[in-house]
């Protein structure tokens, strides 16, 4: 257990991270967007062409 007040060590050449890292973090996020936009078209085109398959044409 501590006794009262000690002496703490406390390392001087402390470098705070950059602001800039959230960047590429967003970066990333609109780029997997994107692929998840491409997909959800790519699966929606594919519904609507079965559909047509599938449409009855002689009404």
């Amino acid at each position: 257990m501590s006794t009262g007040k000690e002496q703490l060590d406390v390392e001087d050449d402390f470098i705070a991270a950059e602001t800039d890292d959230a960047e590429p973090v967003a970066e990333v996020a609109k780029t997997n967007l994107s692929k998840r936009r491409t997909i959800d078209n790519l699966l929606e085109e594919r519904r609507l062409q079965k559909q047509l398959a599938d449409y009855d044409f002689d009404l």
